[in-house]
């Protein structure tokens, strides 16, 4: 049973009730983790304009998923990893892909170099050294893709916090941690 109420769609009122629906628009469903973080107008609109801003980003929907799983994993977050499992499948990858990408490899080089750091970020909570970017840069990344890897690795902490904290019910085929 979740900690925090799952706010009702049809019941919101308001800026709630507004990006609720564009939630429900986008998926065809209202995602539980929405539902819970929408206790706070402010904390829903933060998480799903993250999620409009990155989803127009250089690096793209493939790679995002990768990360979004990697993280997922790291932070034992059986929710997201299950919602990024599927939105991965949806964005065309395999499931051997994600289920590589689940524990930070990728048979990508460049794929490898994003999930290495990805995963140095939630592992070492961000204590970098130069030679962390200076990998990145030199598998083809450019500053500005640099600094959106971490913006995924932020925005996927905000959505692990929330569904372990709040103990989200998961309403997406189930993937066993790694």
């Amino acid at each position: 049973m979740p900690r925090l109420e799952l706010q009702n769609p049809e019941t919101a009122t308001g800026e709630r009730k507004e990006i609720l629906s564009q939630i429900h628009k986008a998926f065809g469903t209202t995602p539980n983790m929405f539902k819970a973080i929408a206790n706070s107008t402010p904390a829903l609109k933060m998480m799903w304009s993250a999620f409009g801003a990155l989803g127009s980003g250089k690096l793209g929907a493939k790679l995002g998923e990768q990360i979004a799983v990697a993280v997922a994993n790291a932070n034992r977050c059986d929710y997201c990893l299950a919602a990024h499992t599927a939105l991965g499948k949806g964005a065309g990858l395999t499931i051997e892909t994600m289920s590589e990408a689940q524990v930070g490899r990728s048979s990508d080089p460049k794929a490898q170099a994003a999930l290495t750091f990805a995963l140095k970020l939630v592992q070492e909570r961000a204590n970098l050294s130069p030679d962390d970017i200076s990998a990145l840069k030199k598998a083809g990344y450019s500053e500005e893709e640099i600094a959106e890897i971490l913006a995924h690795v932020a925005l996927n902490i905000f959505t692990n916090y929330t569904n372990v904290a709040f103990d989200v019910p998961v309403d997406f085929p189930k993937v066993a941690l790694r």
